[in-house]
């Protein structure tokens, strides 16, 4: 009896390592649902694979050193209507990749549009990422955005020109708001979400928007001519100090919880750490008859993007404690028009002087 009970439990064992490889029933943790419940390519938790940031492939890079000791601020500072930067960047390129979801794993995914830099592919690392070019205006952000691509039917519409994607305080106290840690990466969203959840998604800002219509789960289907296709969707922005990316892509991150008889925005004490909120604005030059327009892989609802930070930290450093914690609104410089004795965080070439 025994050795038939060290038999079966052997067997439980092989079973067990045979699904870890081969990801059989893999989860996705943001919806519950499994693998095999969406468009192929459209997981949120791909099967493990060893990649350059993750060695071991079980999807948890660890933060070195990691943030801690922190507690989470409840303090509201003389009252600033902006402190906020932008980073506006055009787009790079497309690919079927997804550095996050999908490391080392070149065509495995649907088709993304990719922004900032312009190297990143399925086999992006921070080490490959940092310092390289980038469509960004500051030359400084190296980091790599990318979102579903956008089609009319056969063809493929590209954002034009450089686009809004705004560092701004997800908290009360803009003052407690420190810069990303080297290497920080996410996902915003889910490609499996349904309409109600895109809809009730903590990054929600106004749905999809053209002419006067807006606050649409999906993409209108006309819209006046002249007129762009809009979106605006915010990232998590509090992080938990310890994990750079977590099997799921988005449990290391959470959103501001808003304190109860205050109304102020505080970081959960089980993320601590307040980062900037990035709000990512998109607009595609597309208008008249809508019908034919989609995502890739997708309807409107599963618009989802993510973000892989590759900053050259003195930069971002500058950005962030002049505009944001400085309670400025500023451009790609670190300037605000409205404040302008308060000067800029960057030269007029967008570097550090």
């Amino acid at each position: 009896m025994e050795r038939r009970s060290r038999a079966f439990s052997a067997l439980l064992v092989c079973i067990a390592l045979v699904t870890m490889v081969f990801g059989v029933g893999t989860i996705t943790a943001a919806t519950g649902r499994s693998a095999g419940d969406g468009p192929a390519g459209h997981t949120m938790t791909a099967a493990a694979m060893p990649s350059g940031d993750d060695p071991d492939g079980d999807g948890y890079i660890p933060a070195d050193p990691p943030v801690t000791g922190v507690t989470p601020s409840g303090r509201e500072p003389a009252p600033r209507r902006f402190h906020e930067f932008q980073s506006n960047c055009a787009v790079s390129h497309t690919a079927p990749d997804d550095p996050i979801t999908y490391p080392a794993q070149p065509g495995r995914s649907r088709d993304h549009t990719f922004l900032g830099n312009t190297s990143a592919d399925a086999h992006s690392t921070t080490a490959s990422l940092y310092g390289g070019a980038t469509t960004c205006r500051t030359p400084g952000d190296s980091s790599a955005y990318w979102m579903p691509s956008l089609h009319d039917g056969d063809g493929k519409i590209l954002p034009a020109g450089p686009q809004a994607i705004t560092y701004k305080a997800g908290v009360t106290d803009y003052t407690s708001v420190r810069p990303f840690p080297k290497g920080l990466r996410f996902v915003v969203g889910s490609p499996l979400q349904s309409a109600e959840e895109f809809r009730d998604h903590g990054g929600w800002v106004a749905g999809w928007e053209c002419g006067d219509s807006s606050h649409n789960v999906d993409i209108p289907r006309t819209c006046p001519a002249g007129t762009q296709l809009t979106l605006r969707m915010r990232a998590p922005s509090c992080w938990d100090g310890r994990y750079l990316d977590t099997p799921d892509h988005q449990s290391h991150m959470a959103y501001p919880v808003v304190t109860p008889g205050t109304g102020a925005g505080v970081c959960p004490a089980s993320h601590p750490v307040a980062l900037p909120m990035i709000e990512f604005g998109m607009a595609w030059p597309v208008d008249g008859d809508m019908s034919r327009v989609r995502l890739a892989g997708g309807r409107g609802y599963s618009f989802h993007y993510a973000f892989f930070d590759a900053w050259h930290e003195p930069t971002l450093k500058a950005l962030v404690e002049h505009c944001v914690v400085g309670g400025l609104q500023c451009d790609a410089r670190g300037h605000d028009r409205a404040r302008p004795r308060e000067g800029a965080a960057l030269g007029p070439d967008y570097r550090l002087p």
